[in-house]
């Protein structure tokens, strides 16, 4: 009979399924309305911070900078005038200051409209991959009209999901983090709690944000999109805590849950235990009914009869 010893448990280690997201991403949009004059790049396309990726027809722009500007050169003119003019006591001092006031306007209608012409252009603000486009030429847009989707490739994010009963470890200092890539089994990554809402959307559960260390993934190619399994690792405060295998558990139908203790003369034992949470691939806490040292049987458990002489097998 294959049996094992009840261990005390040092710390609890808790799978969730993740997964990678962007460290970056937004979706970019013009300022003004207007009419798409290109869209310069399409889905899956690498781009430089600063890169043009559309434009906007800047006909009508163009022309509202020319006006403007010519305003405000016949202000500023009009003005100096008025200075010089004052000098003179040509003019009164009213008289100066309401060309005074006219310049600041015309000026100030004169960098605005120069700056919506920038606007026209819209241009990658950080390093990424078009991860989606909206619109194409010639089509009308509004102003804050999403046009593309921008993403950093290159992602240090993780994100799960946590039952309510769970988010206790979250607060404690001394709870670990790690991560295990699909593509990299081989290898755990070190985390950091980055940040976890205090409220659920949903039924899913809460929303947990871990960090991974630049360093560490220097060398590794993790993309948004990546699957992973999360380990939380938290010690147990509670005294007296051990551990079985659930294999170990015997829930008969008449209910109970039970263990075969084995006893010095290796004859089995119906003892009744009070389970926690379960923990790791297949163990789960006990929290009354063993102690530390205790034999018990770990397979075939539902073949058993009270007072059973078993073999253990080494």
């Amino acid at each position: 009979m294959k049996v094992g010893v009840v261990q005390g448990v040092d710390f609890i280690e808790r799978d969730f399924a993740g997964m990678a997201t962007a460290d970056d991403a937004t979706m970019l949009a013009f300022k003004i309305s207007g009419q798409v004059a290109s869209v310069d790049v399409g889905k899956g396309d690498m781009v430089r911070r600063g890169e043009l990726l559309a434009t906007l027809d800047a006909r009508d722009v163009e022309l509202q900078v020319a006006s403007d500007r010519s305003q405000y050169e016949r202000a500023s003119s009009q003005y100096e005038r008025m200075r010089r003019l004052l000098e003179h006591d040509a003019v009164s001092q009213q008289e100066v200051e309401s060309a005074e006031a006219a310049f600041v306007q015309a000026r100030s209608k004169y960098e605005n409209s120069k700056d919506l012409l920038v606007e026209t252009k819209l241009r990658a603000p950080f390093a990424g991959v078009i991860e989606r486009t909206y619109v194409d030429a010639f089509q009308r847009v509004d102003a804050g009209q999403t046009i593309l989707r921008l993403v950093n490739p290159v992602s240090t994010t993780v994100e799960f999901t946590m039952s309510e009963r769970s988010m206790f470890l979250l607060a404690d200092s001394t709870t670990r983090y790690y991560v295990r890539f699909d593509n990299y089994p081989s290898h755990r990554f070190a985390a950091r709690l980055d940040s976890y809402a205090k409220t659920a959307s949903d039924a899913s559960g809460f929303p947990v944000s871990l960090k991974l260390s630049k360093d560490e993934t220097r060398n590794y190619h993790i993309t948004p999109g990546m699957t992973c399994q999360v380990t939380i690792r938290a010690s147990e405060s509670m005294a007296n805590l051990v551990a079985i295998p659930l294999t170990a558990v015997y829930a008969p139908a008449a209910g109970g849950t039970y263990v075969w203790r084995v006893g010095p003369d290796n004859r089995v034992q119906l003892c009744a235990v009070q389970l926690g949470s379960l923990f790791g691939r297949d163990m789960v806490t006990v929290q009354s009914g063993l102690s530390k040292g205790d034999v018990v049987v770990t397979a075939g458990v539902y073949r058993l009869e009270e007072g059973e002489e078993v073999k253990i097998i080494k």
